[in-house]
């Protein structure tokens, strides 16, 4: 009997590990809709319907994490998740620090206005104009953007995009620059109805999810996912659930 209980045991302690070994542990913020989001307290947006995508095409359970964005690189790396589906931008710091997979979608910074300002400032150039007013949000690439392109600009510097849409209402400054998303969301919702984006980006970033740097075999998967997604239309039918304009996937 003794023996029995023994085994059953075994049996069910090596069935958890299989179970384990075959779930993939996804880090993701979800603060960035229209990329990542909770909807409803379940996980919303491109990166969550990627990450179904992906588990079903590799045969494997998926299990969100929710993590703040400074903590997804140390939680990969003390091996809390398995891959990061957050909306990583590649850059020369960050692929210092993971192994990128092929990119998912290209993206870039984009001017966002007040609607009065169209006819003044609906030209992509016309953000590098002399004394051009423009916003960014503190520590962002459009902080570098605006630091290392726009020399003859006055930058003003926000904690959030709310406050730089009110900045935009008030006139204290001509256009607002920020990540692509937030252009979208302008798109999807009434509630910002008197602001534009143009929609024209002034930068290029890839997007794409990232495991640890020694995890060459996780990667080739992930590839082989997102080359079929590509293949058979659904990455480019997940991004057209979520976002309300034309983009180019990588």
């Amino acid at each position: 009997m003794l023996r029995k209980s023994l085994l059953l045991v075994c049996l069910l302690f090596a069935s958890n590990m299989v179970l384990a070994a075959g779930t993939l542990r996804v880090g993701m913020s979800a603060d960035y809709p229209p990329l990542h989001f909770k909807q409803d307290g379940r996980f919303a947006g491109i990166e969550a319907d990627s990450a179904k995508a992906v588990g079903k095409i590799l045969s494997r359970r998926i299990e969100i994490v929710q993590i703040p964005l400074e903590g997804l690189v140390s939680a990969l790396h003390a091996g809390k998740v398995d891959v990061l589906m957050s909306g990583l931008s590649v850059t020369a710091e960050r692929s210092q620090q993971v192994l990128f997979a092929e990119p998912y979608l290209r993206v870039g910074q984009m001017a966002i206005m007040h609607k009065s300002k169209v006819g003044r400032f609906s030209q992509p150039w016309a953000v590098y104009r002399e004394n051009v007013r423009v916003g960014v949000k503190t520590g962002s690439t459009g902080a570098e953007f605006a630091q290392r392109e726009l020399p003859d600009a006055i930058v003003s510097e926000f904690e959030n995009s709310e406050q730089a849409f009110e900045a935009l209402r008030k006139d204290a400054i001509d256009m607002y620059i920020h990540d692509a998303p937030t252009s979208w969301q302008l798109a999807n919702g009434m509630e910002n109805d008197d602001l534009i984006s143009l929609y024209s980006p002034l930068t290029e970033e890839m997007l794409a999810w990232a495991v640890r740097k020694d995890d060459d075999a996780l990667v080739s998967e992930l590839n082989r996912a997102l080359r079929l997604m590509r293949a058979n239309g659904s990455l480019q039918y997940i991004l057209n659930r979520w976002i309300p304009v034309t983009v180019e996937v990588k």
